[in-house]
């Protein structure tokens, strides 16, 4: 479904979107990927924060939280064939504020952008190119 813009200028009592409603629209941004795709997926879990762990800022050498909107967490898949030892289930973080100032910034609805950001997410988890990826996008529309 396209975007929509409201324009009923009830913004008086409006709020950003709490974690748990981003965490809502990931969990029907998921369930709208192609159903082969979430099968590969196998088990993932999502988690929401409002923004990156500081020691993530610092692995990943961000100038700012603001400059990564999510995260996969685990072990992708071409590494299935070494045993896993103490491992947890795979992850998805998805940050909140982050996701909010990308969204203010940009003319898309905040359900495709974070629909975007699970895609790419998952993508890691599978060792997708950035064109893969595309497609994927394409074929949720």
């Amino acid at each position: 479904m396209p975007a929509q813009s409201d324009r009923t200028g009830d913004w008086a009592r409006r709020h950003a979107p709490d974690l748990a409603e981003i965490e809502s629209l990931a969990i029907e941004a998921y369930a709208g990927l192609p159903e082969e795709f979430r099968q590969l997926s196998g088990e993932i879990r999502f988690h929401v924060a409002d923004f990156p762990e500081d020691e993530v800022v610092e692995a990943m050498n961000l100038d700012s939280e603001f400059d990564i909107l999510g995260l996969f967490e685990g072990r992708p898949v071409a590494d299935a064939d070494t045993p896993p030892t103490g491992q947890f289930p795979n992850r998805i973080l998805l940050y909140r504020r982050p996701i909010l100032d990308y969204w203010a910034e940009h003319e898309e609805a905040l359900g495709t952008i974070v629909s975007h950001v699970l895609i790419h997410e998952i993508g890691h988890h599978f060792g997708l190119s950035d064109d893969d990826m595309e497609r994927i996008e394409a074929s949720a529309d």
